[in-house]
């Protein structure tokens, strides 16, 4: 298998809508979205990381921040994907329906700069 390198992450920066809705959060975006996301075409992964702690006191933004990488040659094109991927029900047999407990604070596509990894 190749290790291919991902040139863009699509990060989005999501909570439940309230505290009452964090089970069918958990249920359907944490449980099923995600896994159909990282599917899509030219999406290599997609990852989701709870905040546990404030980095010097600054407040953050979202209680989770989910990160897909994807391999493509520009974020228009990877969001046409993504658009046409997301509008065709038979993508994945595993989906299921948005249940109305995501509420996104905000996402955006990043290009990769550089990296440095200092261990392994």
């Amino acid at each position: 298998m190749e290790f291919v390198m991902a040139r863009f992450i699509l990060v989005g920066l999501v909570e439940p809508q309230s505290e009452e809705q964090q089970k069918d959060f958990d249920e359907w975006y944490l449980g099923n979205h995600i896994e159909d996301t990282a599917l899509c075409p030219n999406f290599l992964s997609g990852s989701v990381y709870k905040l546990t702690g404030k980095h010097v006191g600054i407040p953050s933004p979202s209680e989770y921040i989910c990160i897909y990488e994807v391999d493509a040659e520009s974020s228009e094109e990877a969001e046409r994907v993504l658009n046409e991927y997301q509008r065709d029900p038979d993508a994945w047999p595993g989906r299921e329906p948005g249940n109305g407990s995501l509420k996104v604070l905000g996402s955006g596509w990043y290009e990769f700069e550089r990296a440095y990894h200092t261990r392994g």
